[in-house]
Order: structure tokens, then sequence, then C-alpha cells
């Protein structure tokens, strides 16, 4: 689903909600009524003095008129309200029950800006969409531990695994900063284990709480989906859909890029993706246990050509974290 059907769907939902809150306030009022008919009496009274005073305004009616029936129209208001505790009805019973104070279940501010509780439900949905929902709750910057990789310097390049993440890092973290302004495309590479795909992630909780659209895909799903999209089975509408969104999320992350190409239908589909999303200022990332070069004998030129004349590309190195973690070290 794109952005504008995402925000359609949720309008609908404001909808019903206001159409649920007209619902309760209908059925609340009902019971009152029917406990107390002095209380809809007064209800009534009220609507029509309402009209009353509008009308002698616009006639110039007479100050002292205008505050006389102010005052009844007040005298009313109190005894309603004084009948309604005899009653033991909660205070605010019979007020409009909105989700939002802020926007009555409208998504609009009072000053015309969208209420932030629509952006939070836009944020909320771009998680669900992203495929990330969970994940994202461990793996972001805040859990980011430079402590996994070594301070020894590496004797073919003279750089050392904590040097060149924190490299990565600084630059990971200015993507984020500038996604709006100047969309870019990152590609990882590296051996297993190194932080490739957590910092991707990392990547995109900043992405997601900023307010725009994700998709996380790992390379055999991505394929899967395409696959199942060319054949046309009957089930596969949803997968159609995410195909859709692999060209419109504002960032997409397809992860573990390796040797899946089983056929030329996937190889130029994955073409078609990476190359729009470039003309189209999309910002892509790539993660790879091969380098572009090593991609060579896996996929199309054309896709490694895009991505080494329009992604930054980045090596990752040192020991397995995996391991690490997995035996305390």
């Amino acid at each position: 689903m794109n952005k504008t059907g995402l925000i359609n769907e949720i309008m609908r939902e404001y909808d019903k909600a206001q159409q649920e809150a007209l619902r309760i306030k209908a059925q609340r009022l009902a019971d009152v009524y029917r406990k107390s008919p002095e209380i809809q009496a007064i209800d009534e009274a009220l609507a029509s003095q309402g009209i009353e005073i509008a009308r002698a305004i616009l006639a110039g009616a007479g100050e002292a008129d205008i505050k006389r029936m102010a005052v009844d129209s007040q005298r009313r208001q109190s005894r309603r309200v004084k009948l309604l505790e005899d009653l033991d009805f909660p205070a605010g019973y019979l007020e409009d029950v909105y989700q939002c104070r802020g926007c009555l279940d409208t998504s609009f501010a009072e000053d015309g800006s969208r209420c932030s509780c629509f952006k939070q439900r836009l944020i909320s949905r771009y998680y669900q969409m992203s495929n990330l929902s969970r994940v994202l709750v461990g793996e972001n910057f805040k859990n980011f531990n430079f402590d996994y990789y070594s301070s020894s310097k590496h004797e073919s390049s003279g750089v050392s695994p904590k040097e060149k993440i924190e490299l990565i890092h600084r630059y990971a973290k200015k993507f984020v900063e500038c996604f709006e302004e100047k969309p870019d495309n990152l590609f990882f590479h590296g051996k297993v284990g190194l932080g490739k795909t957590f910092l991707c992630n990392c990547i995109a909780k900043e992405i997601l709480d900023k307010g725009h659209t994700v998709l996380y895909a790992p390379a055999t799903k991505l394929f899967k989906i395409i696959e199942d999209a060319r054949f046309n089975r009957s089930e596969m509408t949803a997968p159609s859909q995410q195909i859709d969104f692999f060209y419109s999320a504002e960032l997409l992350i397809i992860d573990d890029l390796g040797t899946e190409f089983s056929t030329l239908a996937t190889q130029s589909a994955l073409f078609d993706i990476v190359n729009s999303r470039i003309l189209d200022g999309r910002s892509t990332i790539i993660s790879s246990n091969l380098s572009p070069w090593e991609l060579e004998g896996h996929c199309s030129d054309r896709v490694v050509s895009r991505i080494l004349e329009h992604y930054e590309l980045f090596h990752f190195i040192g020991d397995d974290i995996r391991q690490k973690k997995k035996y305390g070290m």
C-alpha cells in the first residue's frame, strides 16, 4: 500500500471513531432521558433558546434582553447539572466521547496542522509495514556496542575493525540526518556476523521515527514474492501489494543479498527495483556477505553497475559478533 492509500485508510478509522462517539453519546442521552424526562425538556429548551439568542443578536436586540436570556439559559444548565448529580451520573457523562481530545477525532489540530495522534498512527502503521516492529526494540543506535569490535589494526589495511565501524556508524548517522534533503544509497558488505543487519535496523528505526516509510526485506523473501507474483498464484494478492511497496517505500532495505538469483526473471526484477528507485530518488540500503565485485558472478552486470555507480560502499571487518555474544567473549 502506498502512502496515499495508507492515509486514506487511517482517515476511515477517524470517521469510524467519530461515528462511534456519536453512537455512544446518543445511547447515553437516551439512558438519561429515560430516567429523567425533565433533563430532556431542559435540553430541548436550551436548544430553542440558543436559536432565540442568535436571532435576537442578529435583530439588534438590546443588551439587557440578551443578558436576560443568557441568565435564563445558565439557570437551566445549572438545574441540568444538579439533576445529573442526583441521578449519580458521572461528571462529563453527556460530553462528546473522543479518542483524541486534541483533534476531536478529525486528525487536524486547531491550527490546521496534523494532530500528533495522526502522526503517531502513521508511524505505528509504518512500523507494521516495515516487518521490523519487534526487532527494533533491541536493535537501534542506543544499543549499538563498539566493544564487540577489535582495536587491533589489520596488517593489510592498517585500520582496526573498531575504527572501521566507528567510521561506518558516523556515516549511518549522517544518512539519517540528511535523509529528507539528500536521499542516499548504501551497500554494506563483509563476512557473516559483523553487524550489517544490526546497523540497517538502527537506521530503519530512526527513519521510521521521523515518519517515513521503510520496508525491510531479506533477499530470499524478496525473490520469493517476485516469483510468486510472476506465476500469478490466486492467493498472492498481498505479495503483489508488497512488490508495489518495494518501489514506493521511502527507504528499502534488502538484507543478505547473495546467491539467491535462481532465474533471469528475479535478476531482471531486482534491476528494475534498484534502477527505478535510483531514478525516483528513493533511498535503498543493501547488505551482503559478498562485495559488489563478487556479486558479478551471481547477478546481472547491470545490477552491479548501478551499485558501483550510485551506492556508497562500506566494508565491515572483524570477528563474528554472534559467536562473541554466544560464548560471552
